[in-house]
């Protein structure tokens, strides 16, 4: 017990410090409000992210041009380090756009200061909105049926703080976990399909993720995945990397129903088992 104290106070004295290291390149402004800035992915749209005066303080990402026979997903993303810069994560989060979600991150575009979990549910609030909304230029493309949330270290934790809503059909752990067992009443209410996506042993967050998944309710279907790529993980790299890979088909399957994406979880032969990945599955069919 002792030990496990101390490693829970280490990652909470190494959070901010090593989540403050620059990750991904902010952008520079505020790309303009419902008109979507180009930015890449590599699924069938092209993806970018704008801002809109009805949601303040995050940035949303989404397809350039919204499909008009694919309603969207609603994916809400809170940062490393609780920092409201919502383009910090930029090319991960694209690259889900670009596979036909509406991502929208915590913070503006370039932002400082930080996030709070309330902001997560804020975004599935007004994206609920927005696809009914007369003159909305979201109304009728948003899946309001389908919502994930996810966050990466202190922004896992918002994810988890947030969890509990029951719009929310899955949640997804980047490089986190519990800081302490003062919180381990948001695991006890999870009701939603988990994922726990680490960067190894030498993630700081590793114990503590690991720890987290012994506690999860019992019957809850959950996957954890553990690549050696430290706590900032892949997201720098073009797409998000591996990572940007792994969460789109943990979405696709999650929220769009995909066979293909299923299997990359799923069974013995998952398409991530045998590979660089060390896998773990519960309750998962």
């Amino acid at each position: 017990m002792g030990s496990r104290r101390l490693l829970r106070r280490a990652f909470a004295a190494a959070f901010t410090l090593l989540a403050a290291a620059a990750l991904v390149p902010a952008a520079s402004g505020t790309a303009a409000a419902d008109s979507a800035r180009t930015t890449g992915g590599s699924g069938p749209y092209d993806a970018g992210y704008t801002t809109t005066l009805r949601l303040p303080d995050h940035t949303i990402y989404r397809p350039v041009e919204l499909p008009e026979d694919e309603p969207l997903p609603i994916v809400v993303w809170g940062n490393g380090a609780c920092r409201a810069d919502g383009t910090w994560f930029e090319n991960i989060l694209t690259e889900f756009a670009s596979h036909g979600f509406l991502v929208i991150a915590n913070g503006e575009p370039g932002g400082t200061g930080r996030t709070d979990s309330a902001m997560l549910t804020e975004a599935i609030d007004w994206a609920v909105v927005e696809n009914s909304r007369l003159f909305s230029p979201y109304r009728g493309h948003i899946d309001t049926g389908s919502v994930a949330v996810m966050g990466q270290s202190c922004g896992g934790i918002e994810a988890y703080e947030v969890s509990d809503d029951r719009r929310v059909d899955t949640t997804v752990i980047w490089n986190s976990g519990m800081l302490s067992d003062l919180n381990n009443h948001h695991l006890a209410r999870l009701h939603a399909p988990i994922a726990y996506f680490t960067g190894g042993p030498s993630d700081i967050a590793y114990e503590n993720a690991i720890d987290d998944w012994g506690r999860l309710p019992a019957g809850l279907p959950a996957f954890m995945g553990h690549l050696d790529v430290g706590h900032f993980g892949t997201f720098a790299e073009p797409n998000g990397g591996e990572y940007g890979r792994v969460g789109t088909a943990w979405l696709k399957w999650r929220l769009k129903d995909d066979p293909a994406a299923r299997a990359e979880f799923v069974g013995p032969d998952c398409g991530l088992c045998g590979t660089a990945w060390e896998v773990q599955q519960k309750n998962l069919s």
